[in-house]
């Protein structure tokens, strides 16, 4: 009898503890609650439950967990450098010079400084040592003390957020950021994470897709990617993803976000014309979640298809996201680049690349074991 009576208190507690978790654990951000509904009806990607792709994909099922930890597990000796990659401390003087042609850092992953009318933008600053809501479990980057380098950043005129995934968003990057930043510009629904960290709702401005901002001189569009979005249980899907799309009377620059290939990548093409520069994602892919991130080679066609004049490769060199070895999302890039005939920059981290000076055949990755 007593074991009748404990059974369905065991299932509540299962059911319990994981939601209190994640209501006592910050990182998780902000809760998806109803009200947001009437304020997401405005997107067309809304269908009153979730956000939708601009076609439908497949996420990974359960029955593929298994497989999964035994590749998450095994050869990580390729999956990781050996001995952490150093991370260039900001050249100041570099920066400051020339604010009339656009000059960006890579701080690994999608962490990104740019500059362009000479205001200082900061694209999904991931700063933080581990890709996990929890310190003592998750992905390590591959770098040490990378929050220290948020102190060294120059002022910054805006903060940009692609979408609330954990190696996009990070609570201890936020927190050191927030008191200096009066400006931020996100994902539909990206904002709830935002002000329960303490950042003031009036300073956050959510975008959806194929909106348009003025912002000093820059016209800032949110662009469609093919991707997914959450970071607690039930909360996949409730805020939007994306990429963003930064002109002036000179320049003209594409950050891709996360997301696999479609056609938005041509029609993003035909809507902006050339553009100076294109930060696309090369790294964590997979066969089981093919329509989710891009595969190198698909990223080089995907540059092309927006009219790029010249690629930079990003979303690798920090983290081991996915089974493939940290070297494999570079060297098919730049291989596919070449059969192309295409235009590509890889800058080393941290390193200050000027538009029209950017280094040639850099590819210092080689270099490290």
């Amino acid at each position: 009898m007593s074991m009748l009576i404990w059974l369905p208190v065991a299932i509540i507690v299962l059911w319990i503890t994981p939601r209190i978790v994640i209501r006592l654990n910050p990182n998780f951000g902000g809760a998806f609650s109803g009200d947001l509904n009437q304020k997401f009806s405005r997107s067309k990607q809304w269908d009153g439950k979730a956000f939708q792709n601009i076609v439908p994909v497949s996420m990974v099922k359960l029955s593929n967990a298994p497989g999964l930890l035994r590749e998450r597990f095994s050869n990580n000796n390729i999956k990781e450098p050996e001995k952490p990659l150093p991370i260039k401390r900001l050249d100041h003087n570099k920066w400051d010079t020339m604010p009339e042609k656009p000059k960006f850092v890579w701080y690994g992953h999608a962490t990104l400084l740019l500059q362009i009318n000479g205001k200082n933008l900061l694209i999904d600053p991931m700063f933080g040592p581990i890709a996990s809501p929890f310190s003592f479990m998750g992905i390590k980057r591959f770098s040490k003390n990378t929050l220290d380098l948020i102190d060294d950043l120059p002022p910054i005129d805006a903060v940009l957020i692609s979408h609330d995934h954990y190696d996009h968003l990070d609570l201890k990057s936020i927190e050191k950021l927030k008191g200096r930043i009066e400006n931020w510009f996100v994902a539909l629904g990206v904002g709830r994470h935002l002000e329960k960290w303490g950042v003031n709702s009036r300073d956050i401005q959510e975008l959806d897709w194929w909106q348009e901002i003025q912002f000093e001189g820059i016209n800032i569009t949110f662009t469609p990617s093919q991707h997914f979005s959450g970071r607690g249980l039930s909360d996949r899907f409730k805020s939007f993803w994306g990429g963003f799309v930064f002109q002036t009377q000179d320049h003209s620059i594409y950050w891709n976000g996360d997301g696999g290939y479609g056609t938005h990548f041509r029609e993003i093409g035909e809507k902006f014309g050339s553009f100076d520069w294109a930060f696309m994602e090369c790294g964590q892919y997979n066969d089981l979640w093919h329509q989710l991130h891009l595969f190198p080679e698909e990223s080089v066609l995907a540059a092309i298809d927006a009219g790029a004049k010249k690629a930079i490769p990003v979303h690798w060199g920090a983290f081991a996201l996915a089974m493939h070895s940290w070297k494999d999302p570079i060297d098919r890039f730049v291989a596919e680049a070449k059969k192309h005939k295409f235009a590509i920059c890889t800058p080393d981290l941290g390193d200050v690349v000027v538009l029209g000076q950017e280094p040639e055949e850099n590819e210092w990755w080689k270099k490290v074991k």
